[in-house]
């Protein structure tokens, strides 16, 4: 949460350091989600990954079931389900996980997420097709 409100707060900046640059081609709203979106995008993609040993991994695991045991604490179906999806879509070709993120997710329409992303609407229609296509491969459902 900390980092989204990070990345929020720099695109504010941002924003406000390059009033003069908004030239109204579109809504101000429009305008600063395209902002916010490059924002976090660059953020996502300057993040570094942190590998862990498997064995690291399985101590910790074992550890947080014995935990969740003893307390009685089971993740639910829905719980997992929703892991599974969200896993799925972080194993989503960039383009397409940007995309459908940003439909799904977010509520954007084609045509914002084309001038988000600066792309054409047709194109924003075509990811998430694709998006949606791979996605439905991924998580083994026809």
């Amino acid at each position: 949460m900390g980092e989204a409100e990070d990345v929020l707060q720099e695109a504010f900046v941002d924003a406000f350091t390059n009033l003069h640059q908004f030239r109204q081609q579109s809504t101000f709203g429009a305008w600063f989600k395209q902002i916010v979106v490059n924002k976090s995008i660059n953020h996502l993609r300057s993040r570094k990954v942190k590998w862990v040993e498997m064995d690291e991994f399985n101590e910790t695991f074992e550890e947080s079931e014995d935990i969740e045991k003893s307390f009685g604490w089971y993740e639910n179906d829905t719980t997992l389900e929703v892991e599974r999806i969200r896993n799925a879509v972080l194993r989503l070709p960039d383009g397409y996980r940007v995309v459908v993120s940003l439909y799904l997710f977010e509520g954007y329409d084609h045509e914002e997420i084309g001038e988000v992303l600066g792309i054409s609407e047709t194109t924003s229609r075509t990811q998430y097709m694709r998006g949606k296509r791979k996605l439905t491969e991924l998580l083994g459902n026809v």
